[in-house]
C-alpha cells in the first residue's frame, strides 16, 4: 500500500508544479538594449584620476545608522604615499572614541605593496544621454580599507614616519663626531644652492636633447676609444646633449632599473648598505620632481649607477665582499661584460676600469645638473677625489668653487684637454 500510495502522488504533483513556474517566467522583465557612446577619459596634470576604496569586512558604509567620515591623507614629502581613513561610529556615542572604528587603507603597505598585475577602470552610464565615461584607475589609487579600532595607533602617526627619521638623523649629526658634523653641513650647503627648479624639468630636458647623429658618429670614432668615455656630441650647445642620455641608458633597459623605485613606492628607505652613498644623499631629489615620469627617470638613472659601481667592485680586489650578492639584470650582465670584462682576468683591465668610472661620472652629472660635488662619488669608487679629478677632466669638465665646496661643472661645447706624451730623454 505504501508503494502505491507513493506511485499515485507523482502524478498528480507533477503538473501543479508546471503550473506553478509558467506565471512566473512570464513576469520576468525582458531587458531592452540601450545604445551608448563610450567616452574614454586619460589622466591630466590638471584632473586627478579616481581613488577607489573597498571594505575587505563586508561593512556597509550606507547603513544609516552609523555616521561615516571620510579623509584622504598624503605625506608632505612623499606625494604619491597616500592614506584612506574612513571614520564610522553609532549616532548615539559620537564622542566615544572607544567605541569609534576606523578603516584605514594606504597605497604602500600590506596588498598595496605587491606587485600589480592587472589594470582597472571605472565606467559611470548617464542614461539620459547615453554617454558611458570610462576612467582608467592608477593601481595605487585603490584601497584595501582594514578595520582598526580606538585603542589601535592613530593612521596619521604612521604617515609621519619619515618626518620622524629625518629629525632623528637631524640629532645623529649633531651630536655626532666632527667628521659627521663636517659631512652634514656640507650637504646642507648643496642643497641650498642647487637649483630649485632645475629637477622639476629634468624630464623636459631629457625630452628635449636632440642628438647630432653625425658628430656622434665622428667623435666617437675618433675619440671615445682614446680618451675612455661614453658616446657624445662635439656639436652638442647645452650639456643635456654632450652625452645623450639615450646613448647610455639604451630603451631596452629601462624596464629593468625600477628596484629603487619599487622600494620607495613601498614607503621603504634606501640605506647605504645596499646603494651607494651618492644615491642615498640624492635619494630627495626624486621627491622634489613633480611629473611623474622624470620621478621615474631619475630613479632609474640611480639605479644605473648603482649597478656600474657593483660591477666594478665585483671585479676587484677591495670591494668584492659588497657586491657579493648583488643582483644584476641579465640584460646588464651581458652588456658590462662585453663593454668592461677582461677575458684574460677577473680584474677589470686599467683603460675598462676607466670607461666604466666614465659613465658613472656622466650620469652623476645628469643628476646633478651637470655641476656636481664628488667627495661622496669618490668614496663610492674608492678613489680620492684627486685621483678622480682627472677622469671629470677628460670628460670635459671644469672646476669651481661655491661655499668653499669644489663642483665638477659640465660646459658646452666640449672642449677636451690635449693627451700629454711624455718625450723619452
Amino acid at each position: 500500500m505504501g508503494k502505491k500510495h507513493k506511485h499515485d502522488t507523482t502524478p498528480t504533483q507533477q503538473p501543479d508544479m508546471e503550473q506553478q513556474q509558467q506565471p512566473q517566467s512570464s513576469k520576468r522583465k525582458k531587458t531592452k538594449p540601450i545604445n551608448v557612446k563610450i567616452e574614454t577619459l586619460n589622466p591630466t596634470p590638471d584632473k586627478s584620476l579616481p581613488i577607489i576604496g573597498y571594505f575587505s569586512s563586508g561593512y556597509d558604509p550606507h547603513n544609516k545608522k552609523r555616521k561615516t567620515e571620510v579623509k584622504v591623507m598624503k605625506h608632505v614629502k612623499r606625494s604619491n604615499r597616500m592614506q584612506v581613513v574612513v571614520s564610522c561610529n553609532n549616532g548615539d556615542n559620537d564622542n566615544d572614541d572607544d567605541n569609534e572604528v576606523k578603516f584605514v587603507g594606504t597605497n604602500y603597505s600590506g596588498e598595496a605593496a605587491a606587485q600589480q598585475v592587472c589594470s582597472y577602470s571605472l565606467g559611470v552610464l548617464d542614461k539620459e544621454t547615453g554617454l558611458l565615461k570610462i576612467l582608467p584607475i592608477e593601481c595605487n589609487k585603490i584601497f584595501r580599507l582594514e578595520p582598526r579600532f580606538g585603542d589601535e595607533v592613530d593612521p596619521a602617526d604612521e604617515i609621519s614616519k619619515v618626518d620622524e627619521a629625518e629629525e632623528k638623523k637631524e640629532k645623529t649629526f649633531q651630536f655626532s663626531t666632527k667628521k659627521s658634523e663636517q659631512t652634514a653641513k656640507k650637504e646642507k650647503a648643496l642643497r641650498a644652492n642647487r637649483d630649485p627648479d632645475a629637477q622639476a624639468d629634468l624630464n623636459s630636458k631629457m625630452a628635449d636633447a636632440k642628438v647630432n647623429a653625425k658628430a656622434l658618429e665622428v667623435s666617437a670614432a675618433t675619440t671615445s676609444s682614446a680618451r675612455n668615455i661614453p658616446p657624445h656630441d662635439l656639436s652638442a650647445t647645452i650639456p643635456q646633449q654632450a652625452y645623450p642620455l639615450e646613448k647610455i641608458i639604451l630603451k631596452g633597459e629601462w624596464r629593468y632599473l625600477l628596484d629603487i623605485a619599487e622600494i620607495l613606492q613601498e614607503g621603504k628607505s634606501i640605506t647605504p648598505e645596499s646603494y651607494p652613498v651618492f644615491v642615498c644623499n640624492r635619494i630627495h631629489k626624486i621627491d622634489e620632481v613633480k611629473d611623474e615620469e622624470a620621478k621615474e627617470s631619475l630613479a632609474c638613472i640611480y639605479s644605473y649607477i648603482n649597478h656600474l659601481i657593483k660591477f666594478k667592485d665585483k671585479h676587484s680586489m677591495d670591494g668584492f665582499s659588497s657586491a657579493k650578492h648583488h643582483k644584476l639584470p641579465n640584460i646588464l650582465t651581458q652588456k658590462f661584460n662585453d663593454m668592461f670584462a677582461n677575458a684574460e682576468s677577473k680584474r677589470l683591465a686599467d683603460d675598462k676600469r676607466d670607461l666604466l668610472i666614465s659613465y658613472v661620472l656622466v650620469l652623476t652629472l645628469f643628476v646633478d645638473n651637470f655641476k656636481t660635488e664628488f667627495s661622496d662619488i669618490a668614496k663610492d669608487l674608492r678613489m680620492s677625489t684627486g685621483a678622480l679629478r682627472p677622469h671629470f677632466e677628460f670628460l670635459g669638465c671644469k672646476f669651481t668653487r661655491e661655499n668653499n665646496i669644489t663642483l665638477a661643472t659640465l660646459p658646452a661645447p666640449l672642449k677636451f684637454p690635449e693627451v700629454r706624451v711624455r718625450r723619452r730623454r
